[in-house]
């Protein structure tokens, strides 16, 4: 999968990657020293899996089409009827079509921040960006809330996430694949794998000397944010390394027949199925990101070429793998992009400008009831038409409620500061039938 820049300029990296990390030398040994779990109240989730829609994806050309709106608005794309009476959405989205029963679209989402970064972290926390304070992401809270299996990361970012730790710290950081998975090949992630001809028996006797220096060190900074964990980490290395449960999630090439028939040879179709394989296997927390969606200029050649045709067949074997897995109820599905786009087209560039006043999310699984339409906007979609609509916040809100995580709950930062998780957003009770 590409990697994408917006028109900000800015292509978003992230602070950890599996191997060799920048000049913070931060490897998959650190990033498993510095990963825990916490505990969590019963939901009805056990796990969920957010897909990030980089650059702002067009509601009005995907699933709030206006077709009665005037040449100026309405844009080139006709509705289509879905599988769900009464509810329509874009020609080019006709997979989508046929499984909305599986998930429910939020209309008439709204929000002021209209610059790329900012969305981002607001959609990806929650919570509005301040510049004295890095709010987590959704994976960290769920790493630090939700109990994992030993040998499976907690939290995956495929190829990489937007979400931070924050003030969490960098053990709930996501572990980075790096890379996207390829159809037909077999796929794994460095440091989990072995490669260079390491053995089983090599890695024991590492295992063995690192225990040894944990014993060591055990006692130097213990309430240093870096070292924090340390007597977990040697079992954790050494059980994801050898585990073949951890090598065997992360290899898609053994999805069963029935399953992988229901994705396409895309990278983001292989990405999604992925993000079954490891819900699966006990990982929490998954993030795909599909890039692109920055489309001021030749916008309907952009979407209808290159945007919607992955994101209809990579989310729809999504919905379809998990229900036929019997995993779709719990998992939460989570998909938005940082804002919408202007309903009043740019015609000096045939496309829409940034729009955060009113932009669609889409939420399955996870006892969400499918086959909805929650919130309207208005005639020109310029609004929600209730003038309030609903806020990234009530969305973050329901995800946690999902998950059985009460949002109103108070983390610490490291100096003693207490921080409501979500601190303005309600949950959307009609989300649950």
């Amino acid at each position: 999968m590409a990697i994408h820049r917006n028109c900000e300029g800015a292509t978003r990296r992230d602070f950890l990657k599996v191997g060799a990390i920048g000049a913070t030398g931060l490897t998959m040994s650190n990033y498993l020293r510095m990963t825990e779990a916490g505990e969590v109240k019963e939901g009805k989730a056990k796990a969920a899996i957010f897909i990030n829609l980089q650059g702002g994806p067009s509601h009005m050309d995907t699933f709030d089409l206006k077709p009665d709106a005037p040449d100026t608005h309405r844009g080139e794309f006709n509705p289509i009827d879905t599988n769900v009476p009464g509810i329509r959405i874009s020609e080019h989205l006709p997979k989508l079509a046929k499984c909305q029963n599986l998930f429910t679209i939020l209309r008439g989402v709204s929000h002021t921040l209209g610059a790329h970064q900012l969305g981002t972290e607001y959609v990806n926390t929650g919570s509005r960006p301040l510049p004295s304070l890095e709010y987590p992401g959704y994976g960290a809270v769920i790493s630090k809330s939700m109990t994992a299996p030993q040998d499976i990361p907690p939290f995956v970012a495929v190829p990489r996430s937007a979400q931070k730790p924050g003030f969490l710290g960098v053990r709930y950081a996501a572990l980075n694949t790096g890379s996207t998975p390829a159809f037909g090949q077999p796929y794994s992630v460095r440091g989990i794998k072995l490669d260079n001809g390491i053995t089983i028996q090599e890695v024991e006797k590492r295992q063995s000397l690192l225990r040894d220096l944990d014993t060591t060190f055990k006692t130097v900074e213990k309430d240093n944010q870096l070292l924090d964990g340390l007597d977990r980490f040697s079992q954790q290395a050494y059980d994801m390394i050898t585990s073949k449960a951890s090598r065997e999630a992360f290899d898609i090439s053994k999805e069963p027949a029935e399953s992988a028939k229901l994705f396409g040879e895309d990278g983001f179709d292989q990405s999604c199925l992925l993000a079954t394989r490891l819900v699966a296997a006990g990982t929490r927390f998954v993030t795909i990101s599909l890039g692109g969606w920055d489309t001021h200029r030749d916008g309907w050649n952009a979407l209808k070429d290159r945007r919607l045709p992955p994101l209809d067949s990579g989310l729809a074997g999504l919905l379809q793998s998990l229900e036929l897995k019997g995993l779709l109820e719990t998992t939460t599905v989570f998909v938005t992009g940082e804002f919408g786009r202007t309903p009043k087209i740019n015609t000096e560039r045939v496309g829409r400008d940034h729009y955060p006043r009113c932009m669609f999310m889409l939420m399955a699984g996870g006892g969400v009831k499918g086959g909805q339409v929650l919130g309207e906007s208005n005639d020109l979609a310029t609004l929600p038409k209730d003038e309030k609509g609903y806020s990234p916040d009530d969305v973050a809100a329901s995800l946690y409620h999902t998950l059985g995580i009460d949002h109103t709950q108070e983390f610490h930062t490291n100096t003693g500061r207490p921080i409501m998780l979500v601190r303005d957003g309600n949950v959307i009770n009609e989300l649950f039938g």
